[in-house]
């Protein structure tokens, strides 16, 4: 397996070191239900503004439905569906748009079904799993075929499953999955102070 460490400025957790998104997907190995379940839960205990828990997970594990697997897949955009064909098991994150306690609109719904997608990928990394979450997917027909409610927003689309060798990628994906990873430096994204302080 790739290991592509991040280069940190100062010591962080090795979960947060070795967590990283890889395109590269054992085809041939499931995710056990205790896993899926163990994903979900690091997700269910995420904070929330007033412990809303505004995240829901449509989850499509293709050894269970593949024909629920399948759509999951087409709503993904091209390039995405040339990798993530291999991935076991995909997971739709929406946000509820309103709070459930008094039906107000709720600005930090997306927030927070970020940070218990986070949980989700960490849980993953511990257990030995990978996990890359997409933003190039079909929101609306995603919204339609899954018959979500009308009052949330389709976030984001997870692939989940084991990491397989780089060469399993055509060449176009396999130099992105080599490449280094990088990150802006911690001055240019965090002030003290001010803004730019």
């Amino acid at each position: 397996m790739l290991k592509k460490p991040a280069i940190t400025e100062t010591h962080i957790h090795e979960l947060m070191q070795n967590r990283w998104s890889p395109r590269a997907f054992d085809a041939n190995k499931t995710v056990s239900d205790d896993d899926l379940t163990a994903l979900l839960e690091a997700a269910r205990w995420s904070p929330s503004c007033f412990n809303d828990q505004p995240w829901r997970f449509v989850v499509f594990v293709k050894a269970r439905d593949e024909a629920a697997w399948q759509q999951a897949l087409a709503t993904l955009a091209e390039k995405n569906q040339l990798w993530a064909k291999n991935a076991p098991v995909l997971i739709l994150a929406v946000a509820m748009d309103h709070f459930s306690h008094n039906g107000s609109p709720n600005r930090h719904a997306q927030y927070d079904t970020g940070a218990a997608s986070m949980g989700l990928s960490l849980q993953a990394t511990a257990l030995g799993l990978v996990v890359h979450q997409m933003g190039g997917f079909d929101a609306a027909k995603a919204k339609a075929l899954f018959k979500l409610p009308e009052n949330c927003t389709a976030m984001s689309m997870m692939a989940v499953g084991y990491q397989a060798d780089a060469d399993s990628l055509d060449e176009s994906l396999k130099a992105a999955e080599l490449a280094e990873r990088s990150r802006a430096s911690l001055e240019s994204r965090c002030f003290f102070g001010e803004w730019g302080g």
